[in-house]
């Protein structure tokens, strides 16, 4: 057989969802974001869901899901989503509503707006993507910057004594009565990113059932903010972040 007949349309066995568009992405090499947003594309078509899905997108790198994926879009104020993302989906039930926030974002200016709509159990998913920094504005610590781990405004390592402990968002938000779905993910290895994309699934499907709110949490690499190769965040992750944010389902009342 040709190599022109293997690339032929009708061999291929592996090819871009038909949800993501044509635009080159510009995250950085190793960066956790692209392969998420492929997940999410397709989850949302494997449902048939392409035309009733909106997503919302804040501030920080998480903002440029807009561009990539091919669905209504509306971006919020910084950390605002989940209280936008309510309206949206109060006013029209019937679409499948979820955010996409960082940590920065998620867990520090919306720790508010996080807390009370999945308190309320929201009929939203919310896709939190934690690698511990603020990745887009310069490096900053961030809430879920590890004890030690230096940023560019603790370049000496987070100190406990001084800045407190990272927050583990994803466990408070396990605690509320309106969540039904509460896990904690990683896209490092092809066995998670298998997992992940029926985490994704059940959580949208959570949310058209009206079970509450679903939290996929990813724990990402950040190879520009931790300047590390894409090679050394990956273990860097797989060493120092799934200690203190184990992989797994933290609640799930719909198993």
């Amino acid at each position: 057989m040709e190599i022109n007949d293997i690339i032929k349309p009708e061999n291929k066995v592996y090819g871009k969802p038909a949800l993501m568009n044509d635009t080159p992405m510009h995250y950085c090499p190793g960066c956790s974001h692209g392969v998420i947003h492929k997940l999410i594309a397709e989850a949302i078509s494997d449902m048939g869901m392409e035309e009733e899905t909106i997503g919302v997108s804040p501030v920080g790198c998480a903002v440029f899901a807009y561009n990539y994926l091919d669905i209504d879009w509306v971006e919020a104020a910084h950390g605002r989503a989940p209280a936008v993302a309510t309206a949206l989906k109060r006013l029209e039930p019937g679409k499948m509503v979820f955010t996409y926030q960082g940590d920065g974002d998620l867990a520090a200016i919306g720790t508010a707006e996080t807390i009370h709509a999945v308190n309320r159990g929201e009929n939203i998913v919310i896709v939190f993507v934690n690698n511990a920094i603020y990745g887009m504005t310069g490096g900053q610590m961030a809430p879920t910057t590890l004890p030690g781990m230096p940023t560019s405004t603790c370049p000496l390592g987070r100190n406990v004594a001084l800045n407190g402990y990272p927050l583990k968002i994803a466990d408070l938000l396990a605690q509320l009565e309106g969540a039904c779905l509460v896990t904690r993910q990683s896209v490092h290895n092809a066995a998670s990113v298998r997992k992940s994309r029926r985490v994704l699934r059940k959580a949208f499907e959570n949310s058209m059932a009206g079970k509450g709110t679903s939290i996929v949490e990813f724990v990402s690499t950040c190879s520009s903010g931790w300047k590390m190769s894409p090679a050394q965040s990956n273990k860097w992750m797989t060493e120092q972040m799934f200690p203190y944010y184990p992989i797994g389902d933290l609640k799930n009342t719909n198993p």
